[in-house]
């Protein structure tokens, strides 16, 4: 296993999602913690993550496992959510237990613990990450090898638990720099309106920019709106920012 300060150096050089991702749940494998959910949004309500398709949500769980967790809605009352949005920090899965014995998990919550339990997603800890405002919310929640018992995941933490939690920071703010599409994907026309927009251009000027018709345009910032799911281009604009999906550069051929 590389250095502490080399992994991190390989994180920060990190040119896409994809490779962050990969060096990170390398790194976490060997810590023993061999699956791993992020999830991150900027749209939290007091009643609401937001929807679920402006997620940022990387995880190397089986697909069987996120049907359940996501699509079905065991999310939305898992009790290390609960914990992570009241909270900063890292926090042992014993805060579940303990609050289990103490019959303070709601019918919904212990519906999850059960489910975990079945698929063996038992022993672990969750790291929620500093907000830089009230709508948005950052957590990871790291999950020991399958038989790993809690007792083994705390004595790993007690040896590595702060780089592991520096790490996680890292990977944390980095995905904020790196272009996210996920289920809003833009097309590299779409991008390049809504950059030109953003600096300040009319549709008429970017007609005139891209040599196209001021109808061309306005169907490319229509198709835009369309595929982030707003009602204006100035609301297109700050999503598409937020994903860094505008002024960005593509990679070489």
């Amino acid at each position: 296993m590389t250095s502490v300060i080399a992994h991190l150096e390989q994180l920060s050089n990190a040119q896409s999602i994809e490779e962050l991702w990969a060096l990170h749940t390398q790194r976490m494998d060997a810590y023993g913690f061999d699956r791993i959910i992020y999830g991150f949004t900027r749209y939290r309500t007091t009643q609401s993550l937001g929807d679920p398709q402006d997620w940022v949500v990387l995880t190397n769980h089986k697909p069987s496992y996120m049907e359940h967790f996501i699509d079905e809605g065991l999310v939305y009352h898992a009790p290390m959510i609960r914990w992570a949005l009241e909270n900063e920090g890292a926090c042992s899965w014993r805060w579940m237990a303990e609050m289990e014995r103490t019959d303070n998990l709601t019918p919904s919550e212990r519906k999850v613990l059960d489910f975990n339990r079945k698929v063996g997603v038992t022993a672990g800890y969750t790291i929620s990450f500093r907000s830089v405002s009230h709508r948005s919310k950052g957590a990871v929640a790291l999950t020991g090898r399958e038989g790993m018992s809690q007792d083994a995941v705390e004595q790993v933490w007690a040896r590595h638990g702060d780089e592991i939690v520096v790490m996680n920071n890292l990977v944390h703010l980095k995905i904020l720099t790196l272009p996210y599409s996920g289920a809003r994907h833009l097309t590299k026309r779409q991008r390049e309106v809504l950059e030109w927009v953003g600096d300040g251009k009319t549709t008429q000027d970017i007609a005139l920019l891209l040599g196209l018709t001021s109808a061309t345009i306005e169907k490319h910032l229509r198709l835009a709106r369309e595929a982030l799911d707003v009602e204006t281009t100035a609301q297109a604009v700050l999503k598409a920012a937020f994903y860094n999906q505008m002024f960005v550069l593509d990679p070489p051929a």
